[in-house]
């Protein structure tokens, strides 16, 4: 998996797991959105309308009044527009996304959802990282690292044409989310074949 960019901490349940740890600490810049902050107030900037976030983090603060969007999507537009220039390739940006499930349930689909949106709309590469796993979006055909007995999930966004190699299960395209789930790797890496979208989940550890 190659290392991001840029992490963007949200508001939701600070991660426990030392991998997504390991990536908050060796992050070059942080992003936090609006309250995160007061879990890590190392971030370089604060993202948000600022009703959460205490006075003593506002010299760090953009504020972003519009509704349309949820912070976690205002933050990725500020690092698309500010820090793609920074990295060491100019696209796509690749962004570690943390603490984006674990609070309301409203918040974590829509917050997951999301990374699809950002790769089909703006180009960036993210990763989504939990306390049990990853996801990750992807299109078209794609092959993944993985290991024997880790457990899969494929959210199908939208592919007309879905099949897979290396899973313990066939994966077809899917119309509704729970029907991709619970699926399993059988070696050291699986392919998705597709037309459109698609979500991949893959845990830290095996079954």
């Amino acid at each position: 998996m190659k290392s991001p960019d840029i992490v963007i901490l949200a508001n939701g349940t600070f991660p426990t797991h030392p991998i997504p740890l390991e990536v908050l600490r060796q992050a070059d810049k942080v992003v936090c959105c609006d309250g995160a902050v007061k879990s890590f107030p190392n971030a370089d900037v604060v993202i948000g309308d600022g009703d959460s976030v205490p006075v003593m983090y506002h010299d760090r603060l953009i504020r972003v009044d519009e509704q349309a969007d949820n912070d976690l999507t205002k933050a990725t537009r500020y690092c698309l527009k500010n820090f793609s220039p920074l990295t060491s390739h100019p696209s796509p940006l690749r962004i570690a996304y943390l603490g984006c499930t674990g609070g309301r349930e409203d918040h974590t689909l829509g917050n997951v959802s999301l990374l699809v949106r950002y790769l089909r709309d703006i180009g960036v590469e993210g990763t989504m990282y939990t306390d049990h796993g990853t996801f990750v979006p992807a299109h078209g055909d794609q092959t993944f690292e993985c290991f024997p007995r880790q457990q899969v999930s494929i959210f199908n966004f939208g592919s007309s044409v879905l099949s897979s190699e290396g899973l313990k299960w066939q994966c077809y395209p899917t119309t509704e989310w729970w029907q991709g789930t619970l699926n399993e790797a059988t070696g050291t890496s699986f392919t998705i074949h597709a037309d459109g979208y698609y979500l991949v989940f893959r845990t830290y550890l095996p079954k």
